[in-house]
C-alpha cells in the first residue's frame, strides 16, 4: 500500500514490506540520499517511536522542494504507512505530532518589492 507525505513543495510516497530495516530512497540508501545525520534521525521517528526500525523495509519516492522539506515528508508518509500496518501506532504517532500535515509554505514575493519580506533601498537624493 503507497502512503503519500507533504511538507513545504516536496512529496514522498512509502510503501512498507515486512523486512530488515532498509531505507531505500529513489533507488538509493538513505543515509546515501541524506547525508545530513539531523535529517537521518527525523526520517526515523517514526520507526523508532514505534520500536519497528528493524521490522519492516522502506522504498520511499521522493520529489520536488529541498531535502529539509523532503526528508519531513518521508517522516510523515512512513507515519502513516506505520499507521495503515497497525492500527494500535495510530495514538503515540498523533501524540508526537507526525500524522499533522506541517502547512508552513513559502511566502509569495510582493510586487514592488525584491521579496516576500525585502524592499527595495530608498534613497532620499
Amino acid at each position: 500500500m503507497i502512503k503519500t507525505g507533504r511538507r513545504k513543495e516536496a512529496v514522498a510516497q512509502v510503501i512498507l514490506k515486512p523486512g530488515k530495516g532498509r531505507i531505500l530512497v529513489n533507488g538509493r540508501t538513505m543515509e546515501t540520499y541524506f547525508p545530513r545525520l539531523s535529517l537521518q534521525v527525523v526520517i526515523r521517528e517514526p520507526l523508532v517511536l514505534t520500536q519497528s526500525l528493524e521490522k519492516f523495509d522502506c522504498y520511499a519516492k521522493v520529489n520536488g522542494g529541498g531535502i529539509a522539506g523532503q526528508a519531513g515528508a518521508l517522516r510523515q508518509s512512513l507515519a502513516r504507512a506505520l499507521t495503515a500496518e497497525d492500527e494500535t501506532l495510530r495514538s503515540p504517532l498523533r501524540k508526537s505530532g507526525m500524522l499533522t500535515r506541517d502547512s508552513r509554505t513559502r511566502e509569495r514575493k510582493k510586487y514592488g518589492q525584491k521579496g516576500a519580506r525585502k524592499r527595495f533601498q530608498w534613497t532620499k537624493r
